[in-house]
């Protein structure tokens, strides 16, 4: 067999070997990505949980506040039955919009804010809420990983050549920017 012939085969083998290196490594990461997810939905499927036991608590207080009540519930239920990953985002991001109202709407009632069940559950969406947050912030991660690997060269070959796309991030819904960018209002 002559160099030639040798040399080929080696640099066919190490760039084979770079192929299957390159797809296994975006497969981990768009794995990794999934698996933040995940944790998101566990995270997301607790708080679903909590805001009927919430909401139940406040009616007692707020029945006039039954149009804030049903967009809570509607946002609830496009929350459990979003499917993919950017409907559950939507989904979720309606769903805060719609507690961050209830927290507003709550500050109206002292004798609801003295409430030992309602207390119990704020303190446990907050505890939840914290918990998103983290979750979500891996999962920024995760996603961003992917990205950088989907979109660099020479990997970026390999991932359009077996269909991986860069992915969204899990951001805030645009119509809760502006209040998010706006200082909040402190009184006594």
């Amino acid at each position: 067999m002559s160099t030639t012939v040798i040399v080929i085969i080696v640099v066919v083998a190490v760039i084979v070997l770079w192929l299957i290196g390159a797809y296994n490594s975006l497969v981990r990461l768009r794995n990794n990505r999934e698996n933040a997810f995940a944790n998101i939905d566990v995270q997301l499927q607790q708080r679903y949980d909590l805001v009927p036991q919430l909401v139940n608590t406040v009616k007692g207080y707020a029945s006039h506040e039954k149009e804030l009540l049903e967009r809570i519930t509607a946002a609830r239920s496009a929350c459990m039955n979003a499917q993919t990953v950017n409907d559950k985002v939507a989904a979720d991001n309606m769903l805060t919009s719609a507690l961050a109202g209830l927290k507003v709407s709550v500050e109206n009632y002292p004798d609801l804010k003295a409430n030992q069940n309602f207390l119990q559950l704020q303190s446990e969406l907050a505890d939840i809420e914290n918990k998103l947050a983290a979750v979500r912030r891996f999962f920024n991660s995760a996603t961003k990983e992917l990205n950088n690997s989907v979109q660099s060269f020479p990997n970026n070959l390999i991932a359009n050549m077996f269909g991986f796309h860069k992915e969204p991030m899990f951001e805030v819904a645009p119509e809760q920017r502006a209040a998010i960018e706006k200082a909040p209002t402190v009184s006594f």
